[in-house]
């Protein structure tokens, strides 16, 4: 049991450095290609790549959540279609913060700032918040103002307004996901989420990027021709939508609650590492400073407190 609990650990690990290193293939993407194309395209390669997910674990697990009736066919698809809508809005935010030139290490720890919100959300569908999440909150009010305000200023730069919205987004979604995971299957919702939100991209992508002509789209698409966008789309839609989401699925299985959540966390720390790495992103010993307080609020935050839980 407990080699099966370490090799699950390093699954998720695993899941945390791509989520992480996606924010570098989503930063050079979407200044490539813009924000909108980029996750309208990631997002549908990502619904792909979750269609033989599904067959596999169809076969592993037989008895599992696929939909046997209208009924459940039904839930599953408004499931999809309300994941979908909260993950267009959420990921359209991010995007458009880092084509605006949030760096990618930098929008990782911003956007990781949803844990935190999930919780205080929760309070308006009467669930219970710790303190622990309120001293987290303000941990992590210092931890912004060292990461994206200088010294004496107390004004945001409109893309890390971006991203910060991006993480109250993602908080809904998460929200969302929490009302209908335990209800259809969650692969599958997944998938159809992905669908819908590329479809939802779509719309934005043909009147803001491709200008709603054919001139437009004729100056469009020699874009795809490059392989730096490929490689960007394919890493963000089939490494971080397909093969990262299976590996969460398969390491959180017999695995502590609040060590999964714990280890996912590192996924803002592969994100500024990437960053430094790959696109010689450079944050200053202030910001660092400010994502350090990030994380411990984070870490903290999910941190059980012996509340009791809910029945």
């Amino acid at each position: 049991m407990k080699s099966r609990q370490i090799r699950n650990s390093l699954l998720l690990v695993l899941t945390a450095f791509i989520w992480g290193t996606a924010f570098v293939a989503q930063s050079k993407g979407g200044q490539a290609l813009g924000p909108f194309s980029f996750n309208c395209i990631r997002s549908l390669v990502g619904s792909v790549v979750l269609l033989p997910v599904i067959r596999l674990l169809d076969k592993i697990n037989p008895n599992n959540k696929k939909p046997k009736t209208v009924v459940e066919q039904r839930k599953l698809w408004i499931g999809g279609l309300c994941c979908g809508m909260a993950l267009f809005f959420a990921s359209s935010a991010q995007q458009l913060g880092l084509y605006n030139g949030t760096p990618a290490g930098k929008a990782g720890f911003l956007t990781a700032c949803y844990i935190l919100l999930v919780p205080i959300l929760g309070l308006f569908l009467k669930k219970k918040c710790g303190w622990n999440i309120w001293l987290g909150m303000v941990i992590t009010i210092v931890g912004l103002y060292l990461l994206c305000m200088t010294a004496g200023s107390l004004s945001f730069q409109n893309s890390d307004l971006f991203v910060l919205l991006c993480a109250f987004l993602f908080a809904i979604h998460i929200l969302v996901i929490d009302h209908f995971s335990p209800l259809v299957d969650g692969v599958r919702m997944s998938c159809i989420q992905f669908l819908v939100a590329g479809a939802f991209s779509a719309f934005p992508m043909f009147f803001s990027e491709m200008r709603h002509s054919a001139a437009g789209i004729a100056a469009w698409l020699p874009q795809l021709q490059s392989w730096d966008v490929w490689v960007a789309i394919l890493y963000a839609g089939v490494m971080s939508s397909g093969v990262a989401y299976t590996l969460q699925i398969i390491a959180q299985n017999g695995l502590n609650p609040t060590l999964a959540s714990m280890i996912m966390s590192l996924e803002s720390v592969f994100s500024v590492l990437a960053g430094w790495v790959i696109l010689g992103e450079v944050l200053t010993a202030r910001q660092l400073l400010g994502c350090l307080l990030i994380f411990i609020a984070i870490i903290f935050a999910q941190i059980p407190m012996g509340e009791k839980k809910e029945a």
